[in-house]
């Protein structure tokens, strides 16, 4: 297939990924609203969950041709850019740091438990994975740690909350007024978006890997950048609904939340990728992309604890700073030799 045709189908295939995305945060406030189960939470683990979609098609489709370069990098490139997504909801907000007005305790430590996770990662691409049927045991060791940081993001969820200037669930908004509907209408509404999400992410596996092929820029590459830029867009247009809408906890809590998703994935991909542990055949690049996640993750856990409310070019120092990260780090790997 020409790059003629490839490069339409992402785009569009992006596009529609987009438009779900925006529709999110409505459903899963009022799904929040109805259960109790508090918004940081439901970021968590509905928004995360939902928007870690595409990753799941993108890298069960590349390990399942024998691409688990792709599969890899896809996730770890998707864990760097999704925390650069708060920046860009930073700007969105404004007239404050994002990370000065959430109020919630649970998203600390859904960053918290990221970088241990993240850390995790790291040590099994430096130490090497090893099989255990099939399976590495550090990617057993990975999914393992998800569940159980699933587990305590929901107990901390019901701490007290900080106390804020300008708490965002107080307001009641017209995006969110439109899910008022019976409880199945709601469900089945948030199951058509996972849907569209996990439809179009399967266009982005192909149509990202052929590019990869075609352009000759390398498959970890082109699955660090590109299709983790394109397969994040979910994320960054339902975080940009919520803190339209003031949901800062169900924004920070998405990021935190679709990282943890995304790194349960890996031993997805060792279970559909032939050969040995996909940690084990990962070396310094993947090192790289998962530290820097760490890094960027680390960051706004320090914003969420300092609660600074100064702003620069629109943005919270800790945004600034993770941006300025961000672009030394892909600068680095564009011109490292392999």
């Amino acid at each position: 297939m020409e790059l003629s045709i490839l490069v339409p189908m992402f785009a569009a295939a992006a596009a529609v990924v987009w438009w779900a995305g925006t529709r999110l945060p409505a459903y899963a406030a009022a799904i929040a609203r109805r259960t109790g189960i508090g918004q940081a939470f439901a970021g968590m683990l509905l928004l995360g969950g939902i928007t870690s979609l595409p990753e799941l098609s993108t890298a069960v489709s590349a390990a399942a041709i024998g691409a688990s370069s792709l599969a890899l990098n896809n996730i770890l490139g998707s864990v760097a850019f999704n925390i650069l997504l708060i920046a860009m909801a930073d700007a969105v907000l404004g007239n404050r740091p994002l990370t000065s007005v959430v109020a919630q305790p649970a998203t600390l430590i859904q960053g918290v438990l990221g970088m241990l996770l993240l850390a995790f990662v790291a040590a099994a691409v430096l130490w090497q994975d090893v099989g255990l049927a099939g399976v590495g045991i550090w990617s057993l060791l990975v999914f393992a740690g998800c569940l159980i940081a699933m587990r305590i993001a929901y107990r901390y969820e019901r701490r007290p909350r900080w106390v804020v200037i300008d708490p965002g669930e107080a307001e009641t908004h017209a995006l969110e007024a439109e899910t008022q509907d019976e409880p199945e209408r709601l469900y089945w509404g948030m199951a058509g978006l996972a849907l569209l999400i996990l439809g179009a992410g399967s266009v982005l596996a192909m149509t990202g890997d052929e590019i990869a092929v075609r352009t000759g820029l390398g498959s970890g590459l082109v699955g660090l950048i590109f299709v983790a830029l394109a397969t994040s867009l979910p994320e960054l247009s339902s975080i940009s609904s919520a803190i339209r809408t003031r949901h800062y906890e169900l924004a920070i809590g998405e990021v935190f939340g679709s990282n943890i998703f995304n790194l349960a994935l890996i031993l997805v991909i060792d279970l559909v990728a032939p050969g040995p542990p996909v940690l084990g055949m990962a070396g310094r690049f993947e090192a790289i992309a998962a530290l820097l996640g760490l890094a960027l993750t680390g960051i706004y856990v320090i914003g969420l604890i300092e609660r600074r409310n100064r702003t620069f070019l629109r943005m919270g120092y800790d945004s600034l700073t993770a941006i300025l990260l961000y672009v030394a780090a892909m600068a680095f790997l564009f011109t490292a030799p392999s």
